[in-house]
């Protein structure tokens, strides 16, 4: 995942600790002390300059990312507002070289180096203060948007149903490793992603607890915007109901929430499957035991069924 790759990103004071640091050492070592000063101010405005521009470089194009990182993005930060603080990361990238080629030819000209010296290093470090709020800002969201969790292209499957019913042992039955688990900074609710390979094809299932797992007036904005964004990805649906009741919710407000989220979202398909099947079935639906196993690969063999017609079906992304 592009966010990944960004390292943590410096303060202004750190930025300029660092950037001090050695051509400070060099300074002291030069017995020519114009031509240390000049050194000096050309390394600082430099060093400073590239470092801002790696920054920038680091962040993926927003518009290269896939959808859903796009959604996020946008929900948890705004890309409006990231593209403010990459833009004020560029313009002083310019600005401190500017600084440091103005101060650089004056000091070869002047005989008070020294002092000429002093006001470059005032004037570049006052342009890096004046985006410590943008570096700030960046490294937040390069801190939260490096735990989204690794959604991918590939055929998914986006799990559904009150809490207790089996969603996660069902992930953890069909996927290959342990559920990645991943929290948003604008609420504990969690995004859990599992992962697996049948034969040679790749899919994908997601599990939304605190969002697909309540009624609509219980969600806040943020939530129905997190739902978006993953139902976006969704190429099906799988509402797990418990019959058995004891995930604690009467089936009534089981199936007013099915009906609910039917209303909600009415182009990705929607199965659904009774969980517990060794508690109690139920007539006219696809049974299943996440507790013993039985009936899990007849209902992967189902959800499976509508690869071949997504858009992002594991058959188009086979490695060769």
């Amino acid at each position: 995942m592009e966010y990944e790759k960004i390292p943590t990103i410096l303060t202004a004071d750190e930025m300029l600790d660092r950037a001090f640091r050695k051509p400070a050492l060099v300074k002291r070592e030069k017995r020519n002390k114009k031509r240390a000063d000049e050194e000096f101010i050309r390394s600082v405005s430099k060093s400073l300059s590239d470092k801002l521009i790696d920054t920038v470089k680091r962040f993926p194009t927003i518009e290269n990312l896939p959808v859903f990182y796009q959604e996020m993005t946008d929900l948890l930060f705004g890309i409006d507002r990231m593209r403010r603080s990459l833009g004020a990361l560029s313009w002083a990238a310019g600005q401190v070289m500017t600084i440091g080629n103005e101060y650089a030819w004056q000091i070869r000209k002047s005989e008070q180096s020294s002092d000429i010296r002093k006001q470059g290093t005032a004037r570049i470090a006052s342009v890096i203060h004046q985006i410590d709020d943008e570096l700030h800002f960046l490294n937040e969201a390069r801190n939260t948007l490096r735990k989204l969790p690794d959604v991918r292209d590939d055929f998914t499957i986006v799990v559904a149903g009150f809490p207790n019913v089996g969603k996660s042992s069902f992930i953890r039955h069909v996927s290959s490793a342990e559920p990645e688990v991943a929290e948003y900074a604008f609420t504990t609710k969690q995004i859990v992603v599992g992962h697996c390979e049948i034969g040679r094809e790749r899919i994908q299932i997601v599990d939304t607890p605190g969002i697909l797992d309540r009624p609509a007036h219980e969600r806040n904005y943020i939530e129905h915007q997190a739902l978006s964004a993953i139902t976006n990805i969704a190429d099906v649906i799988l509402f797990i109901i418990d019959a058995s009741e004891v995930c604690g919710y009467p089936i009534d407000e089981q199936l007013n929430l099915l009906e609910e989220i039917r209303r909600m979202i009415d182009i990705v398909p929607i199965e659904v499957v009774v969980n517990k099947s060794d508690l109690k079935s139920l007539d006219g639906y696809q049974n299943m035991s996440t507790a013993s196993g039985e009936g899990i690969e007849e209902v992967v063999d189902l959800l499976l069924t509508y690869r071949e017609s997504s858009p992002s079906s594991p058959l188009m992304h086979i490695e060769e």
